[in-house]
């Protein structure tokens, strides 16, 4: 995709005195290391592969698969010691809550530093932050100080973190592949980050049990120096100058441009009550695994590795999704979403857990990456971070509340009951947005 070809991307139309951020730079991207012959293919079930012609991306993808490992081992970690420590579903949640919270407020602002300095840098600062959060967590297991509140601490901290790496490392995909490249490298990220989690899970189920807590969190901060290294390595074109509005005036502007145009907006509606009714389900699987299956860390670590195999396959999907469906792809996935929480609650059997576990994901996958594919091929260049930061928002930053929420209803009414209701919710949205995009009439031609 280029900047001269409009029909690839929704050009916003908004009021000549909104006073957005003057005219984007367009994208600059290192060229390729193939020949014009191999870039010209882009089609077939393995075209998605073709993001891997450019050595930043390389690059980027080593480093990140290594880390994201570290960090779903810390996940299923500090899940099982929370537990361990409390036995209180309420706990699980409130730990999510102050891990993922600091995205919902201050994610805009993670969003305008990322349309306004140099990404590659300020990645290095929070990946950096990061290592440091998860070798705190490891010190202090490992001298056996830690206590719930310290937990709750560093995954407020991280949390922090993560409003400002998610919407810097989103945006920041373009300038890697450019746009042409843009939606596979998308999926592949999503593959990356899933099978991560298929892997990872699992032997942090094993290390828990071999080595302990304490060393789970030390293979995490060290996993930190692998995505820091590829950061220090990548190469981009020298910053050009810009120019921009008042902090809070540009973001200001980036919620007005999401707002008026309405492919970003539906979508940011629809992600918004899957991602706090139905994405909180992962949150409570500690609770699942020890109450209803009756499993120790081993079983919960198989569990989500279940949940990482149907993502990684709902990640593929989403880069076989053609782009005259691209628009529909979110609303199916929702009321798949829905139908497959419902029947995951009703389950007590573990192998069958497993498996309805898998669509569970595969549905979450294919809605937050068919949703983060429309706001970014919907997004001008100048306001992709932004923009990008509400998709944070609206997907990482609602469910904190809905973990928080969804641990008070376990707490009082049960698991089962409390990721049933999620579920209904979200077949209820998915309904409402597919008869609002019925009325509107619209032209799927918009994010081709």
């Amino acid at each position: 995709m280029t900047a001269e070809n409009p029909n690839r991307a929704v050009e916003a139309v908004l009021p000549e005195d909104l006073e957005l951020t003057p005219t984007a730079q367009p994208v600059e991207v290192p060229p390729p290391d193939v020949s014009a012959a191999e870039a010209a293919e882009d089609r077939g079930a393995l075209a998605f592969l073709r993001v891997f012609r450019h050595r930043n991306y390389r690059l980027f993808f080593s480093g990140q698969l290594v880390s994201l490992m570290g960090t779903w081992i810390t996940n299923v970690t500090q899940g099982y010691l929370v537990y361990s420590l409390t036995h209180s579903p309420l706990m699980l949640g409130v730990v999510s809550f102050a891990s993922q919270v600091p995205v919902f407020f201050f994610s805009a602002f993670g969003g305008m530093i990322s349309d306004r300095f140099d990404r590659r840098r300020l990645l290095l600062w929070t990946q950096s932050l990061s290592c440091v959060e998860s070798a705190a967590l490891a010190v202090l297991t490992l001298t056996h100080l830690i206590q719930v509140w310290m937990v709750v601490c560093m995954a407020l901290f991280q949390g922090f973190v993560n409003a400002f790496d998610v919407p810097i490392r989103q945006a920041m995909t373009v300038e890697m592949v450019g746009r042409d490249d843009l939606r596979h490298a998308i999926s592949l990220n999503s593959m990356m980050f899933n099978l991560a989690r298929v892997v990872g899970p699992p032997v942090a189920g094993i290390l828990i049990a071999l080595v302990g807590i304490g060393i789970c969190f030390s293979l995490d901060a060290a996993s930190y120096l692998a995505v820091i290294a590829s950061l220090i390595l990548m190469r981009f074109p020298p910053l050009k100058p810009r120019k921009h509005a008042d902090p809070l005036r540009a973001i200001r502007q980036g919620f007005v441009y999401a707002w008026r145009t309405r492919e970003i907006r539906l979508s940011l509606f629809l992600i918004v009550f899957c991602s706090a009714f139905g994405a909180s389900y992962l949150t409570l699987l500690p609770a699942f695994a020890r109450d209803m299956l009756h499993q120790g860390s081993e079983g919960l670590g198989f569990l989500y590795g279940g949940v990482g195999a149907g993502a990684l396959m709902g990640a593929y999907a989403l880069a076989r999704v053609p782009d005259r469906h691209l628009l529909t792809a979110p609303v199916v996935a929702a009321l798949g979403f829905g139908l497959s929480l419902i029947a995951f609650s009703q389950s007590h059997i573990y192998w069958l857990s497993l498996l309805l576990l898998m669509p569970c994901s595969f549905c979450l996958m294919l809605l937050g990456g068919s949703t983060n594919s429309i706001i970014q091929l919907a997004s001008r260049d100048d306001m992709r971070g932004r923009v990008v930061s509400l998709y944070a928002m609206a997907f990482m930053g609602m469910m904190p509340w809905g973990s928080l929420a969804q641990g008070f209803i376990a707490e009082h009414a049960g698991t089962g009951v409390a990721v049933t209701l999620g579920g209904c919710v979200c077949i209820l949205v998915a309904i409402f947005a597919w008869m609002d995009r019925r009325s509107a009439g619209w032209t799927l031609k918009a994010v081709k």
